[in-house]
């Protein structure tokens, strides 16, 4: 068994195509109009949606992003508009390798994060 699809609800389908197609980056597979958005996250599909029922109307779970090279990925991404919570970060130290993470929010307050395995030498 393998994640193949996940979804976050947002509320103006164009504003969240546009930051994470051409803020984050991320392919945009398909869009159909007003209502949702397909992204290619690695092997992942990431389903943009408005909120079918007031149950479904709440921030998704988070998403980590893993970056090479998490300090110039921040940076970049700080330029073009994107609201860190923290700076890149030490999250925990492994036998080879430091995992590294910086946290923030889509237009509709998903949160997500970026994350990095920094090798030991």
């Amino acid at each position: 068994m393998e994640l193949a699809q996940i979804t976050n609800v947002v509320h103006d389908i164009d504003r969240a195509v546009k930051f994470h197609r051409d803020t984050l980056g991320l392919p945009l597979l398909f869009q159909a109009p007003n209502s949702l958005a397909f992204f290619q996250v690695g092997s992942v599909r990431l389903m943009l949606s408005p909120p079918e029922n007031p149950s479904q109307d709440h921030p998704g779970s988070v998403l980590y992003l893993k970056v090479k090279d998490i300090e110039s990925v921040h940076r970049s991404l700080a330029a073009k508009g994107v609201q860190f919570v923290d700076k890149p970060h030490r999250v925990h130290a492994a036998a080879d390798y430091d995992l590294w993470m910086t946290f923030f929010h889509d237009p509709d307050l998903n949160p997500m994060a970026l994350m990095e395995e920094k090798r030991k030498a």
